[in-house]
């Protein structure tokens, strides 16, 4: 049976099954007893924020935002519309927060952001030594927002006094920023975690899909294979007893455009030796980019499954497994924010969480690889896309 002839015999309740019982509920996003209410520091003032990120990419100022909104929800910031855009240049989404934002209770410092520029391996340990010198010399910095896995990785040092809430990492444990789930192994710092999400990801396609042949891209390094869940992969391929086919695309220390090539390249590569794909996060895909993978993509007729969730169902990837938004991880971002300020120890609040778990499915790219979708699936999905969103769309 073909992985498409299999989809349409699949039934609404047994997909709604396996996805609540794949993904769960939220977790709850900290210890009760410590408040999110607002306060000002002990001396009185407000608290200051500090930024880390390993290189521009677009979910770490997405997630930055939506941290933004749930602390204005929280109400340690005056409401505001945050520009929807993405910043072009280093540092803009900050440098506007600083400049735009009301809060009696938090400052954005600046001159505290701080970036590897484009992933650059060897401008890394220096902005590593600066960030870490403020914090160990200055003093100035009550908290820092570590962003992807290079940000979080670089601020797990021993005797670091200054809380660190890391996010936008594929696997905080896999990529040795936090021991496990219930222990981030340090009392400053603190990771969200989504436990078993892309094994979870890779089950369901397999179980809706049944391929044999499962296509993957990634920067063969440690930080890719991470980004790309790769572990998390191979785990269930041999317990499925599927192949991968894989395409090495590097991104460190190249510029963007060469980065997108590769990836493209890539895909175009594995796109006629395989029975599904996996598209997998990496710093290649962006909304210009991801119009020609999907263009070879479906001129071969392969369905799509995307790690990173619904805006790439949006854009042409056949189905994914994610919120629309990232509200919701915001909020749990903002209350362990919050619940710092409030006196707790990063190392002792929850760092287990789960998205609300639905189905997005597009039915453009399902007809562009010939597939009709039954009702059963139809009724099983929470997002059903009609279009291909193309760059000039999202203006």
């Amino acid at each position: 049976m073909t992985g498409i002839a299999f989809l349409r015999r699949w039934p609404a309740l047994l997909v709604a099954a396996l996805l609540v019982a794949a993904l769960g509920v939220q977790v709850a996003a900290a210890d009760a007893d410590y408040p999110t209410s607002p306060r000002l520091n002990d001396d009185g003032e407000r608290w200051r924020l500090g930024y880390l990120e390993g290189g521009q990419y677009v979910d770490y100022e997405t997630i930055t935002k939506a941290t933004v909104r749930g602390l204005m929800e929280l109400g340690w910031i005056e409401p505001a519309d945050l520009p929807e855009e993405q910043g072009s240049e280093p540092g803009e989404f900050w440098r506007w927060f600083s400049d735009n934002l009301q809060s009696d209770y938090i400052e954005f410092v600046p001159d505290a952001y701080y970036t590897a520029g484009d992933f650059d391996s060897e401008e890394r340990p220096v902005t590593r030594d600066a960030i870490v010198e403020r914090l160990t010399e200055q003093g100035d910095i009550d908290l820092v927002i570590a962003m992807g896995t290079w940000a979080g990785q670089d601020l797990r040092i021993e005797g670091l006094d200054v809380p660190v809430i890391v996010g936008s990492t594929s696997d905080p444990i896999g990529a040795g920023i936090i021991d496990s789930a219930e222990d981030s192994g340090m009392d400053h710092l603190h990771a969200r975690v989504e436990p078993e999400r892309y094994q979870l990801q890779v089950r369901l396609f397999h179980d809706i899909i049944g391929f044999q042949r499962l296509g993957i891209v990634y920067s063969d390094t440690r930080e890719g294979r991470t980004y790309g869940g790769v572990d998390a992969v191979e785990e269930v391929a041999a317990e499925r007893g599927f192949e991968i086919v894989s395409c090495n695309a590097p991104y460190s220390g190249l510029p963007q455009d060469e980065v997108e090539g590769n990836v493209i390249d890539c895909y175009s590569e594995i796109a006629d030796q395989v029975d599904a794909i996996y598209i997998t996060v990496h710093r290649g895909i962006t909304g210009q980019s991801i119009g020609p993978i999907m263009d070879v993509i479906n001129h071969n007729l392969v369905p799509t499954f995307s790690m990173l969730g619904s805006s790439e169902v949006q854009r042409g990837v056949l189905m994914s497994i994610a919120q629309a938004d990232f509200s919701f991880v915001g909020m749990f971002h903002a209350e362990t924010i919050a619940r710092i300020f409030n006196g707790a120890l990063p190392r002792d609040l929850e760092q287990g969480w789960s998205s609300p778990p639905k189905i997005a499915l597009n039915l453009a790219a399902a007809e562009r690889i010939g597939f009709d979708p039954p009702v059963d699936l139809l009724l099983a999905s929470d997002e059903i896309y009609d279009s291909i969103q193309r760059p000039a769309d999202s203006d």
